[in-house]
């Protein structure tokens, strides 16, 4: 099969393209054929080693898909092959920058059929990122209001639709570039960060979903009241301390399951969530999709047409 791999932490330009060989379907999984993959913000990190050194090498980056069933796994009932399915990979695996995966049936869910392989690609891991940060982990209720970072990124843009859909009154930031394109999710305020500081801009805040990281990750805590929580998914695997005894600082915990996936197809069903603006490239562009990742500008999603 095609597949992009490395073999040593670097930069982009450590990353080749090329056959590979194909994986094997075990008795619990589905060999898929991937029609689409997305590309994530953690996955320049795992390559440049961000995230710790991987033990095995070569490796194949990768963690959503959607796909046509190729085989199925002798314990595996419920699946037959054809079937388009979609899915996140398990925790600890990844490989989906290929044109096959070998993934646990427990974690796969039917493609919604209002959705092409290339959408279903860009929402999955971003849409289960969101799900869980805004409906769990902040457990956002109607009437609340919720400052979201980062509005054009693939799971703010998602967590502002979200955060509507539950009843919020969302706040969100974004470039002076991408207002227009950040006003079509619906939310009620945007504050343009290359010309207003949000500290100033926005208070009182019930709840804060972080996306961007660094200076703005630890600023954020200013804006919000008493009792108010924040939830981060841009500054490592645990959350900043709290700067202040009467405010949560939490990092969302996104767990994968075929019941997880059914909950994003819902969401879906309920106009809960939009497909946000899709770049679509090919696993050939690689380098230059990790380039764009790592620069940390990108509007919507990047993704992979493999098939």
């Amino acid at each position: 099969m095609k597949a992009v791999w490395f073999d040593t932490h670097g930069g982009p330009e450590v990353l080749q393209v090329g056959e590979f060989p194909d994986p094997v379907c075990g008795p619990d999984d589905l060999l898929v054929d991937i029609h689409a993959a997305s590309v994530n913000g953690a996955d320049w990190k795992v390559r440049a080693g961000r995230s710790g050194t991987l033990e095995k090498f070569p490796h194949i980056l990768g963690r959503d898909f959607s796909g046509t069933v190729a085989e199925v796994g002798a314990n595996v009932s419920g699946f037959a092959p054809g079937d388009a399915v979609f899915a996140v990979l398990p925790g600890g695996q990844e490989g989906t920058y290929a044109e096959k995966v070998a993934v646990p049936a427990s974690v796969v869910a039917p493609k919604p059929d209002s959705l092409t392989h290339m959408e279903a690609a860009a929402v999955a891991l971003v849409s289960l990122t969101a799900i869980i940060s805004v409906e769990d982990t902040l457990g956002l209720k109607p009437g609340e209001k919720i400052l979201i970072q980062g509005g054009a990124g693939g799971v703010a843009s998602i967590a502002i639709r979200l955060a509507k859909h539950i009843g919020a009154h969302v706040v969100t930031t974004c470039s002076t570039g991408n207002i227009d394109y950040v006003s079509g999710f619906g939310p009620d305020e945007i504050v343009d960060y290359t010309t207003t500081d949000f500290v100033e801009a926005v208070s009182g805040c019930d709840a804060v979903f972080e996306t961007v990281g660094g200076e703005v990750a630890t600023r954020s805590f200013d804006v919000l009241k008493p009792g108010g929580r924040i939830a981060f998914i841009a500054s490592g695997p645990k959350a900043p301390p709290a700067p202040r005894a009467d405010i949560l600082s939490l990092r969302p915990q996104v767990g994968r399951s075929r019941a997880e996936m059914e909950r994003i197809a819902r969401r879906i069903a309920e106009g809960a969530i939009r497909v946000p603006e899709i770049a679509r490239l090919t696993l050939d562009d690689a380098v230059e999709a990790h380039r764009i990742s790592e620069g940390r500008h990108l509007r919507g999603k990047l993704v992979f047409e493999i098939r």
